[in-house]
């Protein structure tokens, strides 16, 4: 199973927005970190991630899927750039802000705290896990086996 989280400024692309994108989901598009692109190329169909509000607000939001494997971007015309959907799945009933992270022991190895400029991490099953806790998240949705 794997597990990971999206940075997205809020003024730029919102929780509000991307719930309203429904099943369709949307690209993530306008990534040219080949990190971030790497680990996109890595998804699979209905992994889970966190939705992290960055610059603005700075927390966890919600929760999204890969509905859509790894594509050429549309906004480059540059094919060393692609991208996944996602589309989302829940709220998060308590925003976890990065305060909250950072201060919580179980997370100090997260890429959240130790990569934060990376906009599209991976997460470990157990900080999932504990980041849906901090939210109030009952059974959080789960990646596939």
């Amino acid at each position: 199973m794997a597990y990971w989280l999206f940075k997205s400024e809020p003024f730029k692309w919102s929780w509000e927005m991307q719930k309203a994108r429904g099943d369709v989901g949307e690209q993530w598009d306008g990534i040219r970190n080949y990190q971030a692109r790497n680990n996109m190329r890595a998804m699979k169909l209905g992994e889970k991630a966190l939705f992290y509000h960055s610059n603005e607000g700075l927390e966890i939001v919600g929760i999204v899927e890969v509905c859509n494997l790894i594509h050429p971007d549309t906004t480059t015309d540059d094919p060393r750039w692609e991208c996944v959907d996602i589309r989302a799945v829940c709220d998060m009933p308590r925003p976890v802000t990065l305060k909250d992270v950072k201060a919580n022991p179980k997370l100090a190895e997260m890429s959240l705290v130790t990569s934060m400029r990376l906009s599209v991490q991976p997460v470990t099953e157990a900080e999932y896990l504990e980041v849906c806790r901090m939210g109030n998240l009952d059974n959080p949705p789960r990646s596939p086996a």
